[in-house]
C-alpha cells in the first residue's frame, strides 16, 4: 500500500510541475481577447479612412462645382459622381449630399438660390451657418455629404456610423454660381 501512495505522490508532483498545461491554458485565455483587439484595431482604422473619404467626397463636389460660371443638373450629377468616386473602393448606397447655392442680400443674410438634395435630409445649420459670411452679391456653394459606415468586425456592438461633413466654397469665375434647370 505504501508504494501505492508514493506512486501518487510522484505522478502528483510531476504533475505539477509540469508547464505544458499551462501555456496551452495561457494560449486558450488570450486568443480570444487578442483576436478581438485585433478586429477593433481593424474596424477603428476602417473608419477614419473611411471619415477621410468623406471629407474628400465633399470637397471634391464643392470644388468641381465652383469652377463653372453657371450649372444644370447634369453637371450636378457628372460632379456628384466624381464625389461618389473619392469614396471607392466603398460602396455608395448610403451616400447622401445636400448641394446648396446661397446669395446674400444687402443685410448679409443667406438666400437659397437652388438646392439638390438626395438620400439625406435638407442641412438647414449649413445654410445658416453662411450668416454674415459674404457681402450684398456674393455667395457661396455649401455641400453637407452623409456616410453610413457599417464596421466588418464590430457591426454587432456598433450597427452604423454616420460620417458627416461640410464643404464651403466661393465660386471661381462669378460670384454665384446659378442652375438653369435646377428645382
Amino acid at each position: 500500500m505504501e508504494n501505492w501512495v508514493r506512486r501518487i505522490k510522484f505522478c502528483l508532483r510531476k504533475y505539477l510541475k509540469d508547464q505544458h498545461g499551462v501555456s496551452a491554458t495561457e494560449a486558450a485565455i488570450l486568443f480570444p481577447v487578442l483576436m478581438s483587439l485585433l478586429m477593433a484595431v481593424y474596424d477603428v482604422g476602417q473608419g477614419i479612412v473611411v471619415n477621410q473619404k468623406t471629407v474628400a467626397a465633399s470637397q471634391v463636389i464643392a470644388d468641381l462645382l465652383a469652377r463653372n460660371e453657371v450649372v444644370d443638373i447634369d453637371i450636378i450629377d457628372d460632379v456628384v459622381i466624381a464625389g461618389e468616386m473619392a469614396l471607392e473602393p466603398y460602396p455608395t448606397d448610403s451616400f447622401g449630399y445636400d448641394i446648396t447655392s446661397v446669395e446674400f442680400d444687402e443685410d448679409g443674410e443667406p438666400e437659397i438660390l437652388w438646392r439638390v438634395t438626395e438620400n439625406m435630409t435638407e442641412d438647414e445649420d449649413a445654410v445658416e451657418s453662411t450668416e454674415g459670411l459674404g457681402e450684398e452679391g456674393d455667395g457661396v456653394v455649401v455641400v453637407s455629404v452623409v456616410y453610413q459606415y457599417v464596421p466588418f468586425f464590430s457591426n454587432f456592438v456598433v450597427d452604423q456610423i454616420d460620417m458627416r461633413e461640410r464643404a464651403f466654397l466661393r465660386g471661381r469665375q462669378s460670384a454665384t454660381i446659378p442652375c438653369t434647370d435646377c428645382p
